[in-house]
């Protein structure tokens, strides 16, 4: 069953966040299970996002949380985060194309 992850953050430093995060990307090439990801931001508070993570399935999620690289990367990019981010796990039980 997919699984997506939304990940709601606060930052200035979204220049810094995005370097951060394409790091992990190369770095994360060959074993990488995140399928697609996708930031918003918050029309109406500029500065608040949502990262919305998909992947195959909730298992893939946690085996690629549990790496070393990803908790790096989660450490440094809270490190550029104004709060905490929040995260909402999500089992996905219907997808329509519309």
């Amino acid at each position: 069953m997919p699984f997506v992850q939304l990940i709601g953050f606060q930052t200035e430093r979204v220049d810094e966040f995005d370097a951060a995060a394409a790091d992990w990307v190369r770095e994360s090439e060959g074993w990488r299970s995140a399928s697609r990801s996708v930031r918003t931001e918050d029309r109406d508070r500029p500065g608040n996002y949502v990262q919305i993570v998909e992947f195959p399935s909730y298992e893939a999620a946690m085996e690629n949380s549990g790496r070393p690289e990803t908790s790096r990367l989660a450490e440094r990019l809270a490190s550029l985060c104004d709060q905490p981010p929040t995260f909402r796990n999500l089992d996905v039980r219907q997808i329509e194309a519309l």
